[in-house]
């Protein structure tokens, strides 16, 4: 049930956040969809040190500590580093967006601290929640802000997402201040050091993993413009959708796994959710790639023709990335860092040496070509561990015959 719950979840997201998508590069344009990539890239990169004490390390921690305890470090963290770390790159690289940054730096991991802790409690209906409400709340906010307010450029969009996140995180808190007593919270330096050494470690790997996902934005504004980056991020925008169901999965089964004792059921239960997302992320791509040039064109606007032929480039690094996704959230579930670290980090220097070569020729279909050999080198490193610790094999991506047999004799006789 709770699969199903967060599949749905994650296709509204999916579907919210194309809205979004299609809306920004019709109402802004190429330019703008450009500012809107490194502005959402940058509160990224700030949200990985956040997450040192919000993120997974919540998740992890939440059946083991008090729930006060572990909220007080996430609270002070988000604030602290959501402040220092927008205003250090503000100054280095002279940005012109930094007071919208430290806004959405600090609502958004005071939001995430409440939501990692309702998946580490295995409410993953409230989780499933409040992920749809951030799409759809924003978009109530950008229709406020646009059509009644009447402020048009680019900073709508930044406004309206504050706005969501303010929100939000006052109603969360509120539900888990229901469940807490003041009286438990306290310094307790074990509980500091517990979320500290499990957050830099995950953190860390997730960081070099969205270097290896985002580098190239970087390398394509410095040698193409912001133009190109605006149409390279909607292939990417594509490639981050086809894996709402990977993620769902993931979600569920890292919930499961940090909150059971039995190994063996946790291996069971991450090859069902490879063989579920491998299924269905091929169909979605199948999908995607049979449609015309000229639909992606008129969805986006002219200056999105080259959209299919990104997605057909990077189509096969997302297939990668929706499997070993599983297997990442397995290992993180077993506090199994390591791994994770080791493929993100050969992943990203793969991307930033071919980057300095390849994108100032190809641009953005040299960009596709990086990015998808990136993902199917980090994913095999992910695979290999994983078939080295386990029983596993490269079968147990399919479904078996009779597995297929009982999907069928369910969808029939639902009907």
């Amino acid at each position: 049930m709770n699969v199903i719950q967060t599949f749905v979840s994650r296709f509204l997201i999916l579907i919210l956040n194309f809205g979004l998508v299609i809306y920004s590069t019709n109402m802004w344009g190429s330019d703008g969809k450009g500012i809107i990539s490194m502005v959402v890239a940058d509160l990224t990169i700030i949200s990985f040190i956040s997450n040192i004490f919000v993120g997974s390390s919540v998740t992890y921690f939440a059946s083991k500590y008090k729930t006060e305890q572990i909220l007080l470090y996430g609270y002070l963290w988000s604030l602290l580093v959501g402040i220092t770390v927008p205003l250090i790159l503000g100054f280095s690289r002279g940005l012109g967006y930094t007071p919208y940054l430290i806004g959405l730096s600090v609502l958004s991991a005071l939001l995430t601290t409440n939501i990692n802790l309702f998946v580490g409690q295995q409410n993953i209906k409230m989780f499933n929640l409040y992920t749809i409400l951030q799409q759809a709340i924003h978009i109530v906010f950008l229709v406020i802000i646009i059509y009644v307010i009447k402020l048009e450029s680019v900073n709508a969009y930044f406004l309206a997402q504050m706005g969501c996140f303010g929100v939000l995180f006052l109603i969360s808190f509120f539900q888990v201040l229901n469940k807490c007593q003041l009286s438990n919270i306290n310094i307790s330096a074990k509980i500091q050091k517990s979320l500290f050494a499990y957050g830099w470690k995950i953190q860390l790997s997730s960081f070099f993993q969205f270097l290896n996902y985002r580098s190239s934005f970087y390398f394509l504004e410095f040698y193409r413009g912001i133009a190109s980056v605006g149409i390279f991020s909607v292939g990417v925008a594509f490639s981050e959708a086809i894996w709402a169901v990977s993620r769902s999965l993931s979600v569920v089964l890292y919930s499961d796994i940090v909150n059971s004792d039995d190994r063996h059921e946790g291996i069971q239960k991450t090859k069902i959710s490879l063989r579920i997302s491998f299924a269905v992320t091929l169909a979605f791509l199948i999908f995607v790639i049979i449609l015309p040039s000229g639909f992606y064109t008129i969805i986006f606007g002219k200056d999105f023709q080259q959209t299919k032929q990104i997605i057909l480039f990077l189509s096969p690094g997302i297939l990668a990335i929706a499997v070993s996704n599983i297997v990442g959230f397995y290992f993180a579930g077993i506090n199994k860092l390591r791994i994770l670290n080791v493929k993100s980090i050969i992943g990203f220097l793969f991307t930033l040496i071919s980057s300095i070569f390849v994108i100032p020729r190809f641009g953005i279909l040299g960009a596709c070509v990086i990015t998808t050999i990136s993902y199917c080198l980090s994913s095999a490193i992910l695979l290999w561990k994983f078939y080295q610790m386990t029983p596993f094999y490269l079968s147990d991506l399919f479904f078996s015959k009779l597995e297929l047999k009982l999907i069928i004799q369910k969808i029939y006789y639902k009907r």
